[in-house]
């Protein structure tokens, strides 16, 4: 790590005199400087078509399939949804030949469709996942990858008997400002990691998951038996179909939505197998609308000791009654900075009292022994990594990793394996809050222990 840190001064002392020779590139502190993120052209072939199928046309998954529409040579061939006024809206925007069905296993049928979007409430990313690996589909699962911890298994065994490729939908793991805070910590940017935590808020209704809730909901609409088909039989219910996360036979609250995104984006960084200890406390503060879930929850993990990094700990909150309208962040603390990370930059922190290795200094230092009280030149105790104009984002990456591991017969990065660390400690931290007790868990075996 030492050796690491001291390569990482030095380009950094290089880094810093070159930012500062460009004013366009640097802030009016002294202390501070800008260098932009960028990725050298990934070269792969696109020439390959591949069919695509969409399963659940909400919200996340027409945001999922603008994306991957985006990309060369990805054609749409079929949708569904239990919500016929989705489907009609398919229809609408991509042209009335579309095929489309209440009944996934309709689109696991076809041949035409080899790779699938899966972005139903969370009770049903299991199953679904399960049918089209053994159908021979590739499939992009949003998250969290499974409903409850038990189901990961089950998934991680499919996708190995499959060959195919699943990759599940925490789209900051392609991100550049996860990809630059990897590097960094490995260099030893901040030195050794001890801390981290992270935030997420927000305060709209919308984003508190008061969704809309079209006029014409109703059983003739809506296929409500086989939304609940594995899980409580209960009478048909609005709000428990469009507003599905508030409820736990459908969601997974807070942590399954958005901690789960910290943990990837963690996980990634830090190479992580994830946490052997967590805790979780909230509440219900606002949004008291017959949710099952709280609008407040703080969890607390902790790290052990591992071949990846040593052991530290892991604080998360999020918010859903923020009066700041919202913000996001994961930091990251180490024996000698940290570490301020988005998708898009990275601003890393030194602490002033340490040394910098800078060799330009040693140098001076020993050239000017002679010379008491002449002052040094300081290198930048803060230094922002900046995505670059026109940098189409994490969600497009993230498909562009998906589809060229498809075409190339490769892997990603958040497979099965990958997807059930990061999701596991989420759902936990749902056990934890509901039962009110400390949660075990192995991050190398993938169980609950206890």
């Amino acid at each position: 790590m030492k050796k690491n840190r001291r390569q990482f001064i030095e380009k950094l002392g290089l880094g810093s005199l070159l930012a500062m020779a460009a004013p366009l590139n640097t802030f009016a502190e002294k202390t501070q400087t800008i260098q932009y993120l960028s990725r050298g052209t990934r070269a792969y072939t696109a020439s390959t078509p591949i069919n695509l199928a969409l399963i659940g046309a909400g919200g996340m998954g027409n945001a999922d399939l603008e994306t991957a529409l985006s990309h060369p040579n990805i054609n749409l061939v079929a949708a569904c949804d239990l919500y016929q006024g989705r489907l009609e809206a398919m229809k609408k925007k991509y042209g009335s030949s579309l095929f489309t069905t209440t009944d996934y296993k309709e689109i696991l049928n076809r041949k035409d469709v080899q790779a699938l979007i899966i972005a139903t409430p969370d009770h049903w990313h299991k199953q679904i996942s399960i049918d089209a690996l053994l159908a021979g589909k590739h499939a992009y699962c949003e998250k969290p990858m499974v409903h409850s911890v038990d189901e990961g298994w089950d998934l991680i065994n499919a996708w190995k008997k499959s060959g195919k490729v699943y990759m599940v939908g925490s789209q900051g793991l392609s991100s550049l400002g996860n990809e630059k805070a990897k590097e960094l910590l490995a260099q030893g940017a901040i030195g050794t990691i001890n801390y981290a935590e992270g935030f997420w808020a927000r305060h709209s209704p919308e984003g508190a998951w008061q969704y809309l809730i079209p006029n014409d909901a109703s059983e003739k609409t809506v296929d409500w038996k086989k939304y609940i088909a594995n899980t409580q039989n209960r009478p048909f219910e609005a709000m428990r179909f469009f507003r599905w996360r508030n409820y736990l036979d459908y969601g997974t609250g807070m942590s399954g939505d958005l901690f789960v995104h910290l943990f990837s984006s963690l996980h990634f960084i830090t190479n992580s197998l994830g946490p052997n200890q967590i805790a979780a406390m909230g509440g219900l503060r606002y949004w008291k609308d017959g949710r099952e879930v709280p609008d407040v929850l703080l969890g607390t993990f902790q790290y052990p000791d591992s071949q990846q990094h040593p052991g530290f700990n892991l604080s998360l909150r999020c918010n859903f009654v923020d009066g700041t309208s919202g913000t996001t962040y994961l930091k990251i603390v180490g024996s000698e900075g940290s570490m301020d990370i988005t998708w898009d930059d990275v601003v890393v922190k030194r602490n002033a009292q340490i040394n910098d290795n800078d060799p330009f200094m040693k140098a001076k230092t020993n050239e000017n022994q002679g010379q008491a009280g002449r002052k040094r030149i300081l290198p930048p105790r803060e230094t922002i990594y900046r995505v670059e104009e026109g940098y189409k984002g994490a969600h497009y990456d993230h498909f562009g990793n998906f589809f060229r591991a498809i075409r190339e017969g490769g892997t990603v990065y958040e497979d099965p394996i990958f997807g059930l660390r990061a999701a596991a400690p989420a759902l936990l931290c749902n056990d934890s809050f509901f039962k009110n007790k400390f949660i075990q868990w192995d991050p190398v075996n993938m169980k609950v222990i206890g």
